[in-house]
This record gives structure tokens, C-alpha cells and sequence, in this order.
């Protein structure tokens, strides 16, 4: 098994790496994709979270899952590929992408945010395009009204800007004592 492997069984908020640790928790963000926000920090919970959260918690429940881990983001998290086998699937095991079922379903959209964007190569992030696509011209799961004239419909990216949960803002490298010019993160 290669080292950026890992296995999760039982509960899908914890990822355990499968040939060494058993009590570690390692938070993963799924590569590709932004789910719509739950309730936090006192900001409310914006459409369709619970849904899409639901979901994944029954998606992955009391299932083996492997992370293809991609890298760490600016919280500490894991970015990674999550895939999953089903045995009942036709064929038999076929390995599905979490993050694309996700996107089929109308339960994300294609993470559109400035920096630290990772869906796992081109060819990906081209097929998560697609199967949001398609989710959007079906109005499946949150993009239901989408389309609906003074609907407010707003996709996790503008919901985070709006509640000033954006990226930050990149810091350039240098000897830590700044450029002298109060410009941080400014190209």
C-alpha cells in the first residue's frame, strides 16, 4: 500500500492511516468540491448543508474508504480523492469517487476558490465539471432554484465571501521582516 493511502471504517469523520495509527484523527477536505456550509461559529446554516451532510454521513457509513491524499490545506486539513467500493454495484466493487457523487447529486459545487484549488489532475477536474453540468440543467439538489428569478440562490463560494470566510490572502516567503511596503500577499 503506498504511503499517501489511507483506510476509514465505521465513521466517516475519522480517517485513520491504515498501517500505523489507530487513534489519530485526520480532518479531510474532499478534493474538488464545496459543500454548502452547517450552522458554526454563530453563522446560520446555509441551503441544502444538511442534506449534503446527511448524505455523505450515510454514504460513507460502515464503509471501507480510501483517501488518495493530495496535500494539506491552509486549516491543517487533508485534501484528498475519497473513493469507496460497493459490493452491489454492477460491476461488482466498481471504486466511485465520492466527491463526484456528490456533485451529481446536487449536493456540491466545483471548488472555485482563488488558491489552493486540487481535484486530483485535469482530466478530474473536467469531470467534476461535467457532472455539476449536468446536476445544474437537472436543477438536482441545491441548484433547484437556481435558475428561479429572485430566488437568492448562493453557492458555498459566495456564501463563505459573504460571511468573511474566504481564503486568506497568500503571505509572501521572505526573511519574516516584511518588504517595507505594508503589501502582503499583493503580486
Amino acid at each position: 500500500m503506498p504511503w499517501n493511502y489511507a483506510i476509514a471504517q465505521s465513521n466517516p469523520s475519522h480517517l485513520y492511516p491504515a498501517y500505523i495509527f489507530t487513534q489519530t484523527q485526520i480532518h479531510i477536505r474532499l478534493a474538488g468540491v464545496d459543500a454548502p456550509e452547517l450552522a458554526h461559529f454563530g453563522r446560520p446554516e446555509q441551503p441544502f448543508a444538511r442534506d449534503a451532510h446527511t448524505w455523505l454521513t450515510s454514504y460513507l457509513s460502515n464503509r471501507r474508504v480510501r483517501a488518495l491524499v493530495h496535500r494539506q490545506d491552509q486549516y491543517s486539513r487533508v485534501v484528498a480523492s475519497v473513493f469507496v467500493r460497493r459490493a452491489f454495484d454492477f460491476p461488482p466493487f466498481r471504486r466511485r469517487d465520492v466527491s463526484y457523487e456528490m456533485l451529481k447529486r446536487g449536493l456540491a459545487t466545483v471548488y472555485e476558490a482563488k488558491i489552493g484549488s486540487e481535484f486530483g489532475g485535469d482530466k478530474m477536474e473536467k469531470k467534476y465539471r461535467k457532472a455539476e453540468w449536468w446536476a445544474k440543467k437537472r436543477a438536482r439538489g441545491l441548484w433547484k432554484d437556481y435558475r428561479r428569478v429572485g430566488s437568492g440562490w448562493e453557492s458555498p463560494r459566495e456564501y463563505k465571501n459573504r460571511m468573511g470566510m474566504g481564503d486568506p490572502l497568500p503571505i509572501e516567503k521572505g526573511n519574516g521582516k516584511g518588504n517595507g511596503k505594508g503589501k502582503i500577499g499583493q503580486k
